[in-house]
């Protein structure tokens, strides 16, 4: 039933059949949060897209190890080579040390991916405890002849790497083009070349993460950690490197030229990359004031948001656009997803109760066949989608006496079901314990067993009455030969 699965592979800019290096094992390795603030909704789409990816390779039976780090030093505020420590600001600001702004943030990153139920991955190292790795990688790349120390700093020597391996090559772009970009370099600026970057960074006074090394009390730079670490944990060539596009540019750029400079080899074989977010079609940042946290969402908290969406319901409305594509978030598209997630759980509810028949009026081998197909399209998580909601038509006609289903095909489109909406998808029911639920769904159960009262008095102008005033506040009822049911639809 599974045909080939193909990715998108940036570094080629086309579909490709997916082959891993070692047969029936996967390494994925995907760069995590910077853990000096709150994860905001772009992280999160990547990683979302990536547990769905990292499950979907599961479910194909393929041995994943899934590397995801967690940047903990580093990374300076201009995302560059220049500015504070993102941490050390942080902390000096909430008057803490560094680890603790790290502890907390790292905490809290935690709890909103498993609100949104992903997978942990199978390791999740840190830049700080990895120091040693990015040292040693670095003295091999200067015995390359590929950087090169000023002052304490060490920095990688772009123009003479291009030389010999293409530095724009995830990107499409030739160094003259970049070289345009960039401002010419001025009389202070200690660097050779426009373009070349910190694999280490001599420490201020002021700094307070520091460690030693060859070239004197300093830190690593935010590049180098990515390409110890996959190069520690999935070899110095691996099969799928994942992160957000505004990644593609600078870091993964630089990422690719370290692991050469190193290693003389291709690091990665598919470079997979999320599409932007955008708010009412604008594209979501702190300066357009439009970007709105996890925790917000989920609460409404927000001067954007009309009300608070539950984290499956987000995670649906996440699967409904294709990691490639621009996801535009509105109130009207997450509340149209709310929807859908409700009508696609209650489907499998009903599912459960499902009467076999001796024969079935729909194929459900097409059903299956569909699901395989848009998965193994490069991860096409909204046709999936699509083909589920097919699944849940035939439940409720199969339910409503419309179709009819045997016993094999019902068992098979159980497996189906759950298969793709729990396993793959990542979905799961969700139930509320308010006190408000609780009580209305006593208050329902008292209104039902008073209409089984009326209707066995033969009453049944007064049963329908209560039922249509029911319909009139969006409660249906349902009777069926098991008794009455009830539902909101919204």
């Amino acid at each position: 039933m599974q045909n080939q699965l193909t990715v998108f592979n940036t570094l080629s800019r086309t579909k490709e059949k997916f082959e891993p290096i070692n047969k029936g094992l996967v390494g994925l390795y995907v760069c995590g949060p910077t853990v000096y603030s709150d994860v905001h909704l772009g992280n999160c789409r990547t990683f979302i897209s990536f547990d769905l990816i990292y499950r979907y390779l599961l479910h194909l039976g393929f041995k994943v190890r899934y590397v995801r780090n967690i940047t903990d030093a580093g990374h300076l505020e201009g995302d560059r080579d220049e500015g504070d420590d993102k941490f050390t600001k942080k902390a000096k600001l909430e008057q803490l040390e560094p680890m603790e702004i790290v502890q907390k943030y790292t905490l809290g990153f935690h709890d909103v991916m498993r609100e949104f139920n992903n997978l942990p991955p199978s390791i999740e190292p840190t830049a700080t405890g990895h120091i040693c790795e990015q040292i040693e990688m670095i003295k091999e790349i200067i015995s390359k002849e590929y950087a090169y120390e000023i002052n304490g700093t060490v920095y990688f020597d772009v123009e003479k790497y291009n030389k010999e391996f293409p530095y724009g090559q995830l990107t499409n772009r030739k160094l003259e083009d970049l070289l345009e970009g960039t401002r010419e370099l001025s009389g202070q600026d200690e660097k050779r070349g426009r373009l070349d970057f910190a694999l280490w960074i001599g420490a201020k006074k002021e700094t307070l993460m520091r460690w030693p090394s060859p070239w004197g009390w300093g830190f690593p730079g935010w590049h180098i950690e990515c390409s110890a670490m996959s190069s520690k944990y999935l070899g110095n060539t691996f099969d799928i490197h994942g992160g957000g596009m505004d990644l593609q540019a600078t870091h993964h750029t630089n990422e690719i030229a370290q692991s050469q400079a190193c290693n003389h080899k291709s690091p990665v074989k598919y470079w997979m990359h999320t599409n932007m977010l955008t708010v009412n079609g604008v594209r979501m940042s702190k300066s357009a004031g439009n970007g709105f946290l996890p925790g917000e969402l989920f609460t409404g908290n927000h001067p954007l948001l009309e009300k608070g969406y539950s984290p499956m319901g987000v995670r649906f409305f996440m699967m409904q656009t294709h990691y490639r594509s621009t996801l535009d978030f509105s109130n009207d598209a997450l509340q149209a997803s709310e929807k859908g997630y409700a009508r696609l759980m209650a489907s499998i509810k009903t599912l459960e109760n499902l009467k076999t028949s001796d024969t079935s009026t729909s194929s459900i081998k097409d059903l299956e066949k569909s699901c395989y197909a848009a998965m193994n399209d490069d991860f096409n998580a909204p046709i999936l989608v699509a083909n589920l909601f097919e699944g849940a038509r035939i439940i409720n006609s199969v339910n409503d006496g419309k179709e009819t289903i045997s016993a094999e095909d019902l068992d098979q489109l159980k497996k189906i079901m759950h298969d793709f909406v729990f396993d793959v998808l990542g979905l799961r029911p969700e139930s509320s314990n308010s006190s408000k639920d609780k009580a209305l769904q006593g208050v329902m159960d008292v209104i039902l067993d008073i209409r089984k009262e009326i209707k066995a008095k033969k009453d049944f102008a007064a049963s329908d009455k209560l039922r249509d005033d029911l319909k009139k506040i969006n409660i249906t009822i349902k009777d069926t030969k098991d008794g009455a049911t009830w539902s909101i639809e919204e």
